[in-house]
């Protein structure tokens, strides 16, 4: 089993920056590639960003535009994203998902573990 705990959401205003982080826990081996996913209200849950073990592939949302930047330090087995340049569109709340197969992928099917999330909330 992989616990995963998100922190660093909360209010910040349009065109602000918030830094997320998601520690791993647990049969750590399992997260091989490490993701987030969002959910706003009233929609599905959207990829936004994924990375592998040694970070060298790296998948983005097509919303992303260069505005977030995902990064892990597996000597901690945390994973980071780094938001810019927010905007009240990518209020939601904010998922970690580890997945033990090595594809780098956006399908959250794929994803064996999940956090709770944490809501970011962007105001204009």
């Amino acid at each position: 089993q992989v616990q995963l705990v998100e922190s660093g959401g909360g209010l910040v205003q349009a065109g602000g920056s918030l830094r997320l982080s998601c520690v791993a826990t647990g049969r750590t081996s399992h997260t091989f590639v490490m993701g987030w996913f969002r959910r706003a209200p009233g929609k599905e849950r959207e990829f936004v960003a994924a990375i592998n073990w040694y970070g060298q592939t790296i998948l983005y949302g097509d919303f992303v535009k260069g505005r977030f930047i995902v990064s892990r330090d597996t000597t901690k087995n945390t994973m980071d994203l780094q938001m810019n340049s927010l905007e009240p569109e990518d209020t939601a709340v904010y998922y970690c998902a580890s997945k033990y197969n090595s594809g780098v992928r956006s399908n959250e099917d794929e994803y064996d573990y999940w956090g709770q999330g944490t809501q970011v909330t962007v105001s204009s």
